[in-house]
């Protein structure tokens, strides 16, 4: 890895976008590397949770100036293939990753840094960090799923406000209109993220943790009859699984759960 680094300490893996002279900002080798550490983490049975951080005082200040320059001299005949069995846009992947994924957002996150921090499964932030949309700056429309995910977890007017006005916003605000989960002291984010994997390695099953991630994001399109139904049929495969079992007979030897972890 060049452009990122990449630590597993169980049961955290922490990817750290690592060019902090252009606030890491990405290219199409950093956003490469990304993916095979996600890839890796996946696999990795000694990971319950992702973490996603930023070096410096940026968390990513999005697609690099150079790239963004080139994109659009080329137009739209630039458009990059999609897989068949991928969601289009940046990090369309993550909702495939059967591991929680928090964004730790340190400092500035903007335009392809933002939605990195959206499409994360949460985000805990730092007092000194900002989040801006910028693409109407730039006279682009809101990217990648932004004008699907923004409002769901902010609700219409913000998400309005935020990707028509592309003002910034600092940590204070971005919790409460709901788009953070935490804010903390700089020097607690790290800490706090680990923290929060540790607890749910200690206490949960990953496959029960992987099975809600993904109903959660595939309800998010469908009537409730039809959600209802895939979730009862989820139950019940829950039900049949040994961590079912093992839930019980902790609850009634009152012990810590042995859960079976993801990979390998």
């Amino acid at each position: 890895m060049e452009f990122i680094r990449y630590e597993v300490t169980d049961p955290v893996a922490l990817i750290t976008l690592d060019r902090p002279e252009v606030l890491n900002a990405f290219h199409y080798p950093m956003l490469d590397e990304i993916r095979s550490a996600i890839d890796a983490a996946v696999a990795d049975p000694a990971v319950v949770g992702i973490v996603i951080t930023g070096n410096g005082r940026g968390f990513c200040a999005g697609l690099d100036a150079s790239v963004l320059a080139k994109t659009t001299e080329g137009g739209s005949s630039g458009r990059p293939p999609v897989a068949e069995d991928e969601l289009p846009g940046l990090f369309g992947y993550f909702n495939d990753v059967p591991k929680p994924i928090i964004a730790a957002v340190n400092g500035v996150t903007a335009g392809g840094g933002f939605v990195l921090a959206t499409k994360c499964d949460l985000r805990f932030a730092s007092t000194a960090a900002a989040f801006t949309a910028v693409f109407t700056k730039r006279g682009l429309i809101a990217e990648h799923g932004m004008t699907w995910i923004l409002p769901r977890l902010v609700g219409t007017g913000h998400a309005l406000d935020l990707l028509w006005s592309s003002r910034k916003i600092d940590a204070e605000e971005a919790y409460r209109i709901g788009l953070v989960e935490r804010v903390v002291p700089p020097d607690q984010l790290l800490d706090t993220a680990r923290a929060y994997v540790v607890e749910l390695a200690e206490n949960v099953a990953p496959k029960a943790l992987a099975d809600t991630k993904r109903l959660v994001y595939a309800h998010g399109g469908k009537m409730l009859r039809d959600a209802l139904v895939e979730a009862d049929e989820a139950t019940w495969a829950a039900v049949g699984r040994p961590d079912a079992r093992e839930g019980a007979m902790a609850l009634l030897e009152r012990r810590p759960p042995r859960f079976e972890r993801i990979g390998g």
